[in-house]
């Protein structure tokens, strides 16, 4: 099932836990099959491999880039896929209020799409590690360190999500530039209309363009404009308003600022030496 990180993390931050034990289990030498999960919850975190696990008939693929948790007591099945070798580290903790335990998460099944970081496999391995130390001073660390590794996982989560909601505004935008760009396009105008504020909408161009929204819709209609001085025989004022730009001595310096020569300039050498002319950039 899925689960809203915020709901997920506003739990932890609110009930109390500790950790209950930490195995690392391996394809070879191999794991015998349970049928049921512990009777306390936990998380397992995949580090190599591919293998499926079902709660309560519910599947779950279990590989890198994913953390899965299951509920305690639930019916458990486990299903490989071929000579796959497969390792993960389990961390089973318990809720030290039983009456919160009860209206708690920890009878459910879910999964987070973390993505591949470094970091929380780092931690993780980290957590296995102090664990299996003796002494007062790693249970303490252990404790720690857990809440890292969850706060590392629920990051994770949120910046996934963030990056992938960024990447579809990026398109939206971008496509809405490219179907629209001979009209009056603000930075303010884009942003209301999807929604977000300008900084917003300056960060995801820079993200995923490398620029912000006003020199990206620039550079497109610059680049048109380059394309339509050697395709057709409009004046430079006429393909400087075809494009969006109304004032032609700033679509011309524009012009020289990219392309290093004027407009006249450039389709004066490309009637001259058509085999010669090489584009200065890319379409965006």
């Amino acid at each position: 099932m899925k689960i809203d990180v915020n709901q997920l993390a506003e739990h932890f931050a609110r009930i109390p836990f500790q950790v209950e034990g930490i195995y690392r289990y391996a394809k070879h030498p191999g794991v015998p099959d349970a049928d049921y999960t512990d009777t306390v919850p936990g998380f397992v975190f995949p580090l190599t491999g591919k293998v499926q696990f079902q709660f309560d008939g519910t599947p779950y693929i279990l590989t890198p880039g994913k953390v899965v948790h299951g509920g305690a007591k639930m019916k458990l099945a486990q299903k490989m896929f071929g000579n796959t070798n497969w390792e993960y580290i389990l961390v089973l903790y318990r809720i030290c209020n039983s009456e919160l335990e009860e209206s708690s998460l920890s009878h459910q099944h879910f999964e987070l799409l973390t993505g591949q970081s470094p970091r929380l496999i780092e931690l993780i391995k980290r957590l296995w590690h102090v664990y299996n130390q003796p002494g007062g001073i790693s249970k303490f660390q252990t404790e720690m360190l857990f809440r890292d590794v969850l706060n590392e996982a629920l990051l994770c989560v949120v910046n996934r999500q963030n990056s992938r909601e960024s990447h579809t505004l990026f398109e939206r935008v971008s496509k809405y530039i490219h179907e629209h760009y001979d009209q009056s396009l603000t930075i303010d105008s884009l942003a209301e209309q999807n929604n977000v504020n300008r900084n917003r909408l300056s960060y995801v161009f820079r993200r995923h363009a490398g620029m912000g929204p006003a020199e990206y819709v620039l550079k497109y209609r610059i680049n048109l404009a380059q394309e339509m001085l050697f395709a057709s025989d409009a004046s430079v004022q006429q393909i400087a308003e075809t494009v969006g730009i109304a004032d032609p001595y700033y679509f011309s310096r524009v012009f020289k600022k990219q392309f290093g020569i004027s407009p006249t300039q450039y389709r004066e050498q490309f009637i001259n030496n058509p085999c010669e002319v090489q584009q200065a950039s890319i379409l965006i």
